[in-house]
């Protein structure tokens, strides 16, 4: 096997991996905010162990680390709200609204940016409001909450997405992946109070986890978490970040797909709820196909961001 397509595999994984996270959010019992607290935390204080990660931290500017605990802080934030979107409705509304996140850094991006927004993702905007309005008519009334937790979600993703990309040279990322996870435990910590009196159904009271939600939530930070990060950073060695960004938009469908395979979600749902994920989905994965287009007519621009690019696909990992 080449290592071209050994890598194609690799990122398949990943994103296979990245998408059993929220079957995993559904199945732990606790609430989002508990949930999301001891993930970050196993993970964070898993690479504190790792001496590259303190090397790095010791020669980090302190304005620069204060920046990227700014953006953890948004990490935190979608975590929280993804969570709460699964709990609020279920796995599969949860992750066909991360496919939103797409919408939002098109719009979002340009003005960080300080450049005008293109009409191509204009009309990437425009193309998903149908299957957006598919999806919540497709849903019970119930649910409907977490559509809006869970485009809110989509939100922070495209907001710490955007910041990451702007600052996603300028350190090691493990030890950008350690300062952000830690400080958005500590953004959940100081939160935590407060959701859990206005906002009881995303905190509730510290709660240590039972033996299978422990488990689970072992699974979470570690298969989940830790080991597609590691195997992503090997496999973008080996390949575009077009086909590496083609794979990690197919990710809410794999979570779709898994969530009617292991959860039966697909009776919780119309079919007016997967018209608008086709919807939606088409979108999302014809941007970059627009966007390759347009890369072709500047090939020196493109190849000099081609390495930025694939590094920005993994520092904004929404999962």
């Amino acid at each position: 096997m080449t290592p071209a397509a050994k890598a194609h595999w690799q990122i398949h994984f990943c994103v296979l991996l990245w998408g059993f996270t929220a079957i995993l959010g559904k199945l732990i019992t606790l609430p989002a905010l508990p949930l999301v607290w001891w993930r970050m935390l196993l993970v964070a204080g898993t690479l504190l162990l790792v001496p590259r990660v303190w090397r790095g931290l010791r020669a980090l500017p302190r304005r620069l680390a204060l920046s990227y605990a700014g953006v953890g802080a948004l990490v935190g934030l979608h975590w929280l709200t993804f969570y709460g979107a699964v709990k609020l409705a279920n796995a599969s509304v949860a992750a066909t609204c991360m496919a939103l996140a797409t919408v939002f850094v098109a719009v979002i991006e340009p003005r960080l940016a300080g450049r005008r927004l293109s009409l191509r993702d204009l009309a990437l905007g425009i193309a998903v409001l149908p299957g957006v309005a598919l999806v919540v008519g497709g849903v019970p009334g119930e649910m409907r909450a977490g559509v809006a937790v869970g485009a809110l979600s989509a939100l922070f993703v495209a907001l710490f997405g955007s910041f990451n990309k702007r600052l996603v040279d300028r350190a090691d990322p493990l030890t950008v992946t350690t300062i952000e996870l830690g400080a958005g435990t500590l953004t959940l910590t100081l939160l935590w109070p407060v959701l859990a009196v206005a906002a009881p159904v995303f905190a509730g009271g510290f709660v240590v986890p039972g033996a299978r939600d422990a488990g689970l939530l072992l699974l979470l930070a570690f298969a989940c978490t830790l080991l597609p990060f590691a195997l992503s950073l090997v496999a973008l060695r080996h390949m575009s970040a077009f086909t590496a960004q083609l794979a990690v938009n197919l990710e809410p469908v794999y979570a779709i797909v898994l969530a009617i395979l292991l959860l039966g979600e697909q009776r919780e749902l119309t079919p007016a709820f997967y018209a608008g994920v086709a919807i939606i989905m088409a979108a999302v994965l014809v941007h970059p196909l627009l966007s390759r287009r347009r890369a072709t007519t500047a090939p020196a621009v493109h190849a000099e961001n081609l390495a930025g690019e694939a590094r920005d696909l993994l520092e904004t990992r929404p999962d």
